[in-house]
């Protein structure tokens, strides 16, 4: 009974907490060092002053801490709390009436109407009063002494409406509130943190057994012996697909054929076989010991080892032979192989989440990370993840999270936009997108907006891949060094988290399989490739300059505070950036092969600042210097000498 009669006594109703995803049921994102913004619709009836607090308990602690909510506007209220360690923050929102502030709201009024009368005091003694009874010891006599002076007949009137009035006491009676009627938001809300590098990260990805002398297969040493030119061209995760065992049956030759000859690799992404499953490593690259030597060999460059899992088996799998119902079997006894028709992967067989033994499936999948976590990798790209449990994958990284929360999971689901959120509201720290197949300025500024400025935004964190071995887009078959200079650094400046599958893009390789097929002709997946005769490569340098220009400005190593920028030529898309005194302006020529000028509309007003022009940019490229003194802006690229510009506002 007394719950119900307080809940009817609760005046304040608490709607729209923003940031909340689906309810509360899935948690919101940021990284260390970010403060969370909280807003709400906060109203009641009647003419009283509204007191609001967003509470907040960070990982690991059983007290919570709380910080005010002011209003904004329209009963829209706000208020933000700092993220300082990775984990679940749990967070909520409080508001009731505050019937001090609403007395004094009013005695202000009486006051200036010259209307005060005794009774108007006395009901503020009684609230301060009972603030007393409710204040710590620091506060609780100074209270009990102006709850007697407001009703000391004594002193003159002004003088009380004056110690009233004072914002000393104000104080007082906010650090003591009267909260037996305060609503409370139904959802305790949560938001996960992440270290800095799940916001900003550059990927190159390279296949160790291709980092040899010609078309020896490369071992673990030699990408050690790799990782200094990856580091200069100012790369931080260094990524490798799978190193497990290959399997022999089925296994795939050069381009993709059927038929694999007595030298052919076979297909990484084809795990497993008589050397061991997921947690062994193909013997060819060399020792747990000297994979082991890897990364802690990456870290002296500070960058990271990243690993493939893909939860997929070739037929020669321990797992095929000794869990059976782990996979789907066709009415003639075998194992039902991939594909995605008219592609067949006769190599690989997917894994059975509706098996009945799906508890110790789940079990041995999720210690797959945690062997490769006991090794050193904090890092993980998963291979189409999309093709696995949504639950499998919730349950996998909340308990992975639990013991190692600076795990970073990169989701490879290129499909629908909605399997990619659920992927990311599962947990999923970062996840390739479509960017690879959005090509023009529309294209870009129409995706961009919906990752950017919608519910995405909250826990949605693209990575930017301009290629990968599997995908060599029709753009990149020109084999123009424009285009390669533009896709690259539309993904490095449009997002915070980029990738490159390195090597191949570098050198600029461009030929395709057949013509209409984004497969590279020769793939690194199914054949050894000697790339250190192509060293060095002719964008190197370039990559190097741009990953600097990253290092170097804050601006660029977010991706949510992107603003697009008019122009008056369509081929022309121009971005800017800012943090705090930090503006980059990038504007790129996507008409590859021809000069294209025009006119954008950037100054320091149209990206937050009180200047107007004139102004000064400069290229951050070139190291030009220009004044610009108008609203509209002119600019000329010539692919033939850079299809982009990079410019910070200079200021003083």
């Amino acid at each position: 009974m007394k719950k119900s009669v307080l809940a009817g006594r609760r005046r304040v109703v608490i709607d729209r907490v923003f940031p909340e995803i689906d309810g509360g049921r899935h948690p919101v994102k940021r990284v260390v060092g970010d403060t969370l913004a909280i807003e709400a619709d906060i109203v009641a009836d009647g003419h009283d002053t509204i007191a609001a607090v967003v509470a907040w308990r960070a990982p690991g602690s059983r007290s919570w801490k709380e910080s005010p909510l002011h209003l904004v506007t329209n009963d829209r209220w706000r208020g933000e709390f700092p993220v300082e360690k990775t984990g679940f923050y749990e967070y909520t929102v409080h508001a009731w009436i505050d019937h001090f502030a609403s007395w004094r709201e009013g005695l202000t009024k009486k006051h200036d109407a010259a209307v005060v009368e005794e009774a108007d005091l006395a009901i503020g003694a009684a609230l301060v009063a009972d603030g007393a009874a409710r204040a710590r010891a620091r506060d609780r006599s100074r209270l009990e002494s102006r709850a007697v002076e407001l009703t000391d007949a004594s002193r003159s009137l002004d003088d009380r409406v004056g110690l009233a009035l004072e914002d000393a006491l104000a104080a007082m009676m906010g650090r003591a509130p009267d909260r037996e009627n305060a609503a409370s938001y139904r959802h305790t809300l949560r938001v996960w943190v992440d270290r800095p590098r799940a916001r900003f990260s550059a990927w190159h990805e390279l296949f160790p057994r291709s980092c040899g002398v010609g078309t020896a297969h490369g071992t673990f040493a030699d990408v050690m012996d790799r990782l200094h030119a990856v580091a200069q061209m100012g790369f931080d995760v260094v990524y490798l697909p799978p190193i497990h065992p290959i399997g022999v049956t089925k296994r795939k030759g050069r381009n993709n054929a059927l038929t694999a000859g007595p030298d052919d690799p076979g297909s990484p992404w084809a795990i497993g076989g008589a050397e061991g499953g997921h947690r062994a490593i193909h013997p060819a690259l060399g020792t747990l010991e000297e994979f082991r030597a890897l990364v802690e060999r990456a870290r002296t460059y500070r960058m990271e080892v990243a690993l493939d899992i893909a939860f997929q088996c070739s037929p020669d799998h321990p797992w095929v032979t000794e869990h059976p119902s782990w996979f789907v079997h066709r009415p003639d006894g075998t194992v039902q192989y991939a594909e995605n028709p008219p592609k067949k992967y006769e190599d690989i067989y997917p894994l059975n989440f509706e098996t009945e033994d799906w508890e110790e499936l789940w079990r041995e999948l999720r210690g797959v990370f945690e062997y490769w976590i006991e090794q050193g990798v904090k890092i993980f790209r998963v291979d189409n993840p999309h093709t696995k449990s949504f639950p499998f994958w919730e349950w996998l990284i909340n308990g992975i999270h639990e013991s190692e929360p600076e795990v970073i999971f990169l989701a490879e689901a290129f499909t629908r936009p909605k399997r990619m959120y659920r992927l990311a509201k599962a947990g999923f720290t970062q996840s390739y997108t479509y960017f690879t197949w959005r090509n023009t300025p529309v294209e870009l500024r129409e995706y961009l907006t919906e990752l950017t400025e919608g519910e995405p935004r909250e826990f949605f964190r693209p990575n930017f891949w301009p290629n990968t071995p599997d995908i060599l887009h029709q753009d990149l078959q020109s084999g123009l060094e424009a285009t390669f200079k533009a896709r690259f650094t539309l993904a490095a400046t449009l997002s915070s988290n980029y990738g490159i599958y390195g090597p191949a893009f570098e050198c600029m390789e461009y030929k395709p399989r057949h013509q209409g097929s984004e497969e590279y002709l020769d793939s690194e997946k199914y054949q050894i490739r000697d790339w250190a005769s192509r060293r060095p490569c002719p964008l190197e340098d370039f990559i190097s300059r741009i990953n600097e220009i990253r290092g170097n400005n804050r601006a660029l190593q977010e991706t949510n505070n992107i603003r697009f920028h008019a122009t008056d030529n369509d081929r022309l898309l121009c971005y800017s950036k800012r943090s705090g005194d930090n503006t980059i302006l990038v504007c790129v020529n996507m008409d590859y092969e021809h000069v294209q000028s025009g006119w954008v509309e950037f100054s320091p007003a149209a990206v937050g600042y009180r200047e107007h022009p004139p102004f000064v940019v400069r290229d951050l490229l070139t190291r030009q210097s220009y004044t610009w003194r108008e609203y509209w802006n002119f600019l000329r690229l010539d692919p033939a000498v850079s299809p982009v510009h990079i410019f910070v506002l200079e200021r003083d």
